[in-house]
């Protein structure tokens, strides 16, 4: 009797043990949103930043790690440059949102590259949704010009 007792705590004790470690390590497989794609042809930022440099419009692939992400909604992501700040990521169609803890996470986007010109109030309201304070935002004084992408499929790794 006293066998089976220790037999059935010890399938109990592994069972609990199988459960917790899906739930610990499934959080760190990948994760797909949007459209599907292969990841073939995919550049780094740094070739990223070099094809698209005196271009409207990029289409590729590109991966990079993911530096803040809208904590609102996830409607946002922004990914480390090599040569200084970051590249600001929105999805086709405001058809994606983000888990709000992937920052530090390597990502791979399928969609296009751009360059535009960002307004003041939209980088107000960037800075308002990464839950910058009311005086770090009242110094956001003039736009920017940077590069851009708009994703249409992501995989977070």
């Amino acid at each position: 009797m006293q066998k089976n007792r220790n037999f059935i705590s010890m399938k109990i004790y592994l069972t609990y043990i199988a459960l917790w470690a899906c739930f610990a390590f499934g959080s760190l497989q990948a994760q797909s949103f949007g459209d599907p794609f292969i990841e073939e042809g995919v550049l780094s930022m740094e070739e990223l930043i070099k094809q698209a440099e005196g271009k409207k419009k990029l289409d590729c692939k590109v991966t990079g790690t993911v530096v803040s992400v809208c904590q609102k909604k996830g409607c946002w992501i922004e990914l480390t440059r090599p040569d200084e700040g970051s590249m600001r990521v929105t999805f086709k169609d405001y058809a994606i949102f983000m888990p709000k803890d992937i920052s530090g996470r390597t990502i791979v986007l399928d969609g296009y590259a751009f360059t535009k010109e960002t307004p003041v109030e939209t980088l107000r309201h960037y800075a308002e949704d990464a839950g910058m304070s009311k005086e770090e935002i009242a110094k956001i004084k003039k736009g920017k010009k940077e590069l851009a992408f708009e994703a249409k499929g992501v995989i977070v790794k």
